[in-house]
């Protein structure tokens, strides 16, 4: 290990004992030189006691992890905007990097103020500026009513979901600390949280939120021996109450079509057993599914798992990718009258803690061009009063949700902000087990800085105040509720003399539209090629 790595890896235990150091050497120093040697103390004495306090707080897990060093982040963040926002909240070019959005989180997450002097920060005229237009009849909306219920027809117990909810992200991924986290807040506030599909562990069930268990490829939790999905266990744990929503996981927007492999160096003995697999191997997520391989299969796996959780509500999630594929999975849902209650709509530009950088950057359609594609075929089917759909990708505001409400979304979720709201940085140490924050990290040390019953407030207070600022916009707009929020809601700006509103830049069909003989020439060829017996072309 490199020596710059050891330290930033080590810190808490370096800054220990080298205090320890400095005492008995003083302490050997003093009974050498006599009260000469007490003069350093003037000086080491004031940054050994900072040191032990900030080892000793919980509210900020740089100081908790880096000692005396960490308060270097927060002098910086006191001078801001000029030089924190530019140093620290930049990307690798020295460009600002979601800067309003992140600064909003935090502000949200640690109960400060969040109005700002001075007016929009946004250039207005610039291409790609969107707004929403208000009324002079603007309406109370009580934010404690922003829920949907999901579930179709066939479902035994549906969910009262909340309109924002923590996005899928697996314990091993993040540490037992931030789960715990995001599980407490989720239930101090009354909202979900998904498992991501390192499957279900005890530290989600310990925070006592709800769950949306997700299921991928590798089965995890709900597999037997040789890998393959067990009906028996997955119902024993399906039947918990915290678990709400079962989601099948198809493809993810920061690498669709791809499978994820945990090395077996990484693989403690708490991780096998709660992802269900053996030791001393590597772990693989295969790109694709084992237990199905046609549109039908889907459909008939979702009513399998529907009725082995006693009818809790069951969907998938995907990144958009061919057209024709989930089109016939829309011919496959009328033909056999099976229908999922929820889709989970991932942008290709969401997240991950590792991803290949061609598959991160150029794979899987981004997410309004998705959420919108998937919401025109369930209503060109007759299918979208059935089924519920939620967006996944980069939401971290009331306008970020609103905008994907109103193209078609029914729920929103997100992990960029949710992670924020715990303390992330955005130190881009996800995928090297050395998140300095305790967020994205086994390793103990650097997770002991991330206090959970802290950072549960913090998750809480941003869901809170989020959903607040989503319903006074919408109140704003002269609405009585989001589900009254149409494309045409939102505009969008062309150039600096030309705008649009979503329902001109895009082609909203109408239910049945493509049930019927003449086909709208965008869907025209993805429709004909489509068929619920294969994911492949027609024959």
């Amino acid at each position: 290990m490199r020596i710059a790595e050891f330290v930033e890896t080590n810190f808490r235990a370096i800054f220990v004992w080298g205090v320890v150091a400095l005492l008995v050497l003083g302490l050997v120093a003093f009974a050498m030189l006599g009260p000469n040697a007490l003069w350093p103390w003037v000086v080491l004495g004031p940054m050994i006691l900072m040191g032990v306090g900030d080892m000793t707080q919980k509210k900020q897990a740089i100081r908790r992890n880096y000692p005396v060093l960490g308060h270097a982040r927060y002098f910086l963040e006191l001078i801001r905007p000029e030089i924190y926002q530019y140093f620290v909240e930049s990307d690798k070019d020295g460009v600002p990097f979601d800067r309003e959005d992140r600064s909003l989180v935090y502000q949200r997450a640690k109960k400060v103020r969040d109005t700002t002097p001075f007016g929009t920060k946004l250039d207005v005229y610039e291409p790609g500026y969107e707004w929403v237009n208000h009324s002079l009849l603007a309406r109370h909306i009580d934010a404690d009513n922003m829920r949907v219920t999901i579930g179709g027809p066939d479902c035994k117990q549906p969910y009262s979901c909340s309109l924002l909810n923590i996005s899928a992200m697996s314990f091993g991924s993040l540490s037992k600390n931030a789960i715990l986290a995001l599980s407490r807040g989720a239930k101090l506030d009354n909202f979900a949280h998904n498992t991501g599909e390192g499957g279900l562990s005890p530290y989600h069930l310990e925070g006592g939120g709800d769950l949306i268990w997700q299921v991928g490829t590798g089965y995890f939790a709900c597999r037997d021996d040789s890998g393959k999905f067990s009906p028996t266990i997955f119902a024993e744990k399906a039947a918990i109450p915290n678990v709400k929503m079962i989601e099948i996981k198809l493809s993810q927007g920061a690498k669709p079509g791809h499978g994820g492999i945990l090395p077996a160096a990484k693989v403690t003995p708490e991780i096998a057993k709660i992802r269900g697999v053996p030791m001393g191997q590597d772990v693989l997520s295969p790109p694709t599914h084992s237990e199905f391989s046609t549109p039908i299969g889907l459909l008939e796996f979702v009513k399998k798992l529907r009725d082995l959780s006693g009818g809790k509500p069951v969907g998938f999630k995907l990144c958009v990718g061919k057209r024709r594929e989930f089109l016939a999975l829309c011919k496959a849902m009328v033909q056999t009258g099976i229908t999922p209650d929820f889709i989970t709509v991932d942008g290709g530009e969401g997240g991950t803690g590792a991803a290949p950088l061609e598959f991160s950057n150029h794979i899987g359609a981004p997410l309004v061009e998705g959420l919108i594609f998937v919401h025109n075929a369930l209503v060109g089917y007759s299918l979208r009063d059935k089924i519920k759909i939620i967006a996944s990708g980069k939401a971290t505001s009331g306008f970020g949700i609103l905008k994907r409400l109103a193209i078609g979304a029914d729920v929103v979720n997100s992990a960029r902000a949710m992670m924020m709201a715990l303390g992330c940085i955005q130190a881009l140490k996800c995928n090297s087990n050395h998140c300095p924050v305790g967020v994205a990290t086994q390793e103990k040390h650097l997770m002991a800085g991330l206090d959970p019953t802290d950072k549960a407030n913090r998750v809480a207070s941003y869901h809170k105040e989020t959903i607040n600022s989503l319903a006074e916009m919408i109140g704003a707009l002269g609405l009585d509720s989001a589900e009254e929020l149409r494309p045409w809601h939102l505009m969008h700006r062309i150039s600096s003399n030309q705008t649009k509103h979503y329902g001109e830049l895009y082609n909203f069909l109408r239910g049945g539209e493509l049930l019927a003989d003449v086909l709208p020439p965008d869907y025209a060829r993805a429709c004909a090629s489509a068929s619920a017996e294969t994911f492949g072309h027609k024959e």
